[in-house]
């Protein structure tokens, strides 16, 4: 068989369609299948007692009069020993009312560390941290609410001494007429399936910045570009410790009603999270590191491919789609589905309640945050300090248990 100049073309395309597929399918489906199956024959289980070790409860604010007071008065109301726990909101050069409504709570305990020099809320944390005295260090943004008995859940697992820090879980609430709302909800909901497997088969890679608990002997200075939330996990992890996930330390927090706060918000975390993943590279060598730098690769780096592939699948299928028959159904498929992205995105212009559309319209919309935040990463661009936007609340977030 002669391969003609036209032959070896198709077949370059159509190994290029099918490694782009592959690789989509892996990154999606093919690790969280894996992850899960890895969990159950290989767990690793965490040894939970009810303790009572002091905390430290360390919310970051900046500029967040409008949230702040519910904050403290939920933290307040925590069933949680009053003397073995200690209320801390860091400051970071707030310049609205946020520094006097912490000195309005004063008189119940509550501590103000302000920050005269905006230096972004990892290091607003690290210094909150050094004027703390609890033995457990708790981390929390100041537009999310705890359960009542999230600290008692969150700290039961460092009865385990293989255990540095603790992720508690965050529950999104969301505006049902918005499509970022619904595919926030959905995209994080399959999100906490891969996290508590991970956990479960060995360590987190990442927790989530406004509920998680380190050890104070764990606490280490993380530069200021770097994200707290995602470096945190590296670090405990080179310290030879477990980053663990608690599902019933249960957290609230409202998702962005707005694709533009949302695409904002995403880009400045994905940004800071590859600067990160350049930083400590080391972790991302399995030989070194095993299962922690294969969940590495496999979570996070692939996971900023997928525009890639996404573009590379789109194109070469349209070359392929001349042959007619799977091919063309598969570009009509994807063409419906980047159609039905869009229309996620008109029903969210015009407050509609999208449905299912939400689900493609926040795919599109994760993957081009990637594609801005690697721009920016490439450019040498970071995000230092955090902008809160925040929108007005439909109504108020109440948790108990």
């Amino acid at each position: 068989m002669i391969l003609t100049t036209e032959s070896i073309t198709e077949l370059a395309v159509l190994a290029v369609f099918i490694i782009a597929i592959a690789s989509i399918f892996y990154i999606y489906l093919g690790y969280p299948i894996l992850i899960t199956a890895l969990r159950y024959c290989f767990p690793r289980l965490v040894r939970k007692e009810d303790i009572l070790p002091r905390v430290s409860l360390i919310i970051a604010a900046h500029n967040e009069e409008k949230d702040l007071a519910a904050k403290i008065d939920n933290s307040l109301l925590l069933d949680y020993p009053v003397d073995r726990l200690e209320i801390i909101v860091a400051s970071d050069c707030s310049t609205d009312d946020t520094d006097e409504i912490v000195r309005s709570y004063q008189y119940r305990g509550v501590i103000l560390h302000r920050q005269n020099e905006r230096h972004g809320k990892t290091r607003a944390q690290y210094r909150a941290a050094c004027v703390s005295n609890g033995e457990i260090l708790v981390f929390s943004d100041a537009t999310t609410l705890y359960a009542r008995d999230a600290l008692r859940k969150i700290v039961r697992s460092f009865a385990d001494p293989e255990v540095g820090c603790v992720a508690g879980q965050l529950i999104y609430a969301r505006d049902k007429a918005s499509s970022v709302g619904k595919g926030c909800h959905s995209y994080w909901n399959y999100e906490k399936v891969i996290k508590e497997n991970e956990s479960q088969l060995g360590s987190l890679i990442g927790v989530s910045g406004c509920c998680y608990a380190v050890r104070r002997s764990c606490q280490t200075r993380l530069a200021s570009e770097m994200i707290d939330d995602f470096v945190i996990a590296t670090e405990i992890h080179l310290l030879g410790l477990r980053t663990v996930y608690e599902p019933e330390a249960i957290t609230i927090e409202e998702t962005n009603s707005k694709s533009r706060d949302e695409l904002r918000m995403r880009v400045r975390i994905i940004e800071q999270t590859m600067s990160a993943l350049s930083r400590y590279k080391q972790v991302l060598n399995p030989l070194k590191h095993g299962m922690f730098a294969f969940q590495m690769l496999s979570h996070k780096l692939l996971r900023y491919t997928v525009p890639i592939w996404l573009l590379l699948a789109l194109f070469s299928n349209f070359y392929l789609a001349f042959e007619g028959g799977i091919f063309l159904i598969m570009l009509i498929a994807q063409l419906i589905a980047y159609g039905m992205a869009f229309a996620g995105w008109l029903a969210e212009r015009y407050n509609i309640a999208a449905g299912i559309l939400a689900i493609p319209y926040y795919f599109v919309l994760v993957n081009v945050a990637t594609v801005m935040a690697f721009i920016k990463f490439i450019m040498g661009e970071s995000h230092v300090v955090w902008e809160p936007n925040r929108q007005p609340k439909t109504d108020t977030l109440l948790i108990q248990r």
